[in-house]
């Protein structure tokens, strides 16, 4: 349960510094790409973010594939806020926003599939999914021997 000082909102360009931090904090251990303020100026729209008073401490995004496919992307939570429930928050929210898209299906790429199994994700193999899903990853310092595990979930 989220501690009852956390609101979850949209993102403003105000937190795009703490969003790039927190994404990057995670980034340098390896556990998710790095993203440049940049990309998150360019992409604000698609974020959620948790925030306790003035501190963002989660951040989430949604991003769009094509008509049938979504993205959860840059799922990160303070390291001192893990475990309360900021994250399942987040990601329902995104997948909310998914539903009233009409979009059909979600997938995401992570290194913490279990989280994800927890809010009704399902493994994949990455072959499966369709190859514009890999737009992203020739960026990526791991590409083109991705580790990261592939799960979807159907939106009702």
């Amino acid at each position: 349960m989220p501690s009852a000082n956390v609101l979850f909102r949209r993102a403003r360009i105000k937190d795009v510094n703490d969003i790039t931090e927190l994404i990057n904090h995670y980034a340098k251990l390896g556990d998710m790409l790095s993203r440049s303020h940049m990309q998150v100026y360019s992409q604000l729209r698609d974020y959620y973010v948790a925030v306790d008073g003035d501190r963002v401490v989660g951040c989430g995004a949604l991003n769009i594939i094509w008509d049938n496919l979504a993205e959860v992307r840059s799922l990160a939570i303070a390291p001192d806020y893990v475990g309360q429930g900021l994250g399942r928050e987040i990601v329902n929210r995104l997948l909310a926003d998914a539903a009233d898209l009409a979009l059909p299906q979600v997938f995401t790429l992570t290194y913490k599939p279990v989280f994800f199994e927890k809010v009704g994700f399902t493994r994949v193999d990455k072959k499966e999914l369709p190859h514009k899903v890999w737009k992203d990853c020739i960026h990526c310092p791991k590409f083109p021997d991705c580790d990261e595990v592939a799960l979807v979930k159907n939106i009702p």
